[in-house]
């Protein structure tokens, strides 16, 4: 190996090479030209003394060396965004950027609000929101804030449990009026369910809590949380919902009120970032919006 010492751009183009799988994707997303791109990935292999990729009908595909940097090329960038969070903002007012993690549902369907009232009470405050059901890494400072669905076990977070969010079975109103309503767990195997393609935490809890429904198919199936409810709220079959979002459409019916179960949550930052006045109010703001709708 090279004793030189890449460019920090030389990983940023190496990492957007491997998302995309091209020179010049990698350069549109960078704003870069395609020679560029060239030039930095062979600088890179280059210091590293070895081949990052290969050609192929499919793209550029990556080597065994490629995915052994990839880990510590994301390290790289997730410390350099953070760094960039830190120097935005002035350490005595509300002042630059917080970055939040949260699942998808949480992300698009119950932040907005809470995050609109906040930036309307501090202007300058910018927020990435990162929608999506990875778990980011906090002590990496991937993000600065997460709303999580589990317990965080690091002693280096500081954590504000805000309640259960209540998970029913909803269905829309015309998937009724086409197939009725079922009246005990037995009867949906008569219907057409909505669920994950595959297994998650929350299902094998349901079917652990409520063995009557092992064994049920699902008509309609999807990895992706949003395509999930969009498919309920179009009448397609009967799902799992958050009980407070249901509330929001009058479309939606609650179907055998029995059966509830619940959505823990949480909210979590570095303590290092507690005497920052960016990331407390956020902190805050999320912890007051979140209990709020669980107790709607």
């Amino acid at each position: 190996m090279k004793t030189s010492e890449p460019s920090w751009d030389f990983y940023r183009t190496f990492l957007a090479v491997l998302q995309h799988g091209s020179l010049s994707a990698a350069a549109r997303e960078l704003g870069l030209t395609q020679p560029t791109i060239g030039r930095h990935i062979d600088a890179l292999e280059e210091a590293v003394g070895a081949e990052l990729f290969t050609r192929s009908q499919q793209g550029l595909l990556p080597t065994d060396a490629a995915l052994t940097l990839k880990p510590y090329a994301e390290t790289l960038a997730s410390t350099a965004a953070a760094l960039l969070r830190a120097a935005s903002g002035s350490r005595n007012s509300v002042t630059g950027t917080v970055r939040i993690s949260a699942s998808e549902v949480i992300g698009v369907e119950v932040l907005p609000p809470i995050l609109a009232e906040l930036q309307t009470a501090y202007p300058d405050l910018t927020i990435e929101l990162s929608a999506s059901d990875t778990v980011e890494d906090l002590l990496q400072r991937e993000a600065d804030i997460a709303v999580r669905m589990v317990a965080p076990a690091q002693d280096a977070l500081l954590a504000r449990h805000v309640g259960s969010i209540p998970l029913g079975f909803f269905a829309h109103r015309n998937y009724l009026d086409r197939y009725g309503e079922p009246k005990s767990i037995g009867e949906l195997h008569q219907h057409r369910l909505i669920g994950f393609d595959r297994q998650t935490a929350y299902i094998r809890a349901m079917m652990k809590r409520y063995p009557l429904l092992d064994g049920i198919s699902f008509a309609f199936k999807s990895d992706h949380s949003i395509a999930l409810h969009n498919a309920l709220r179009a009448g397609i079959g009967i799902s799992f919902y958050q009980v407070p979002l249901a509330k929001r459409d009058g479309e939606l019916v609650r179907l055998l009120p029995e059966i509830e179960l619940p959505l823990d949550t949480w909210v979590a930052m570095h303590e290092n970032l507690k005497t920052s006045p960016r990331c407390r109010v956020t902190f805050d703001a999320l912890v007051a919006g979140l209990q709020d709708y669980v107790r709607n």
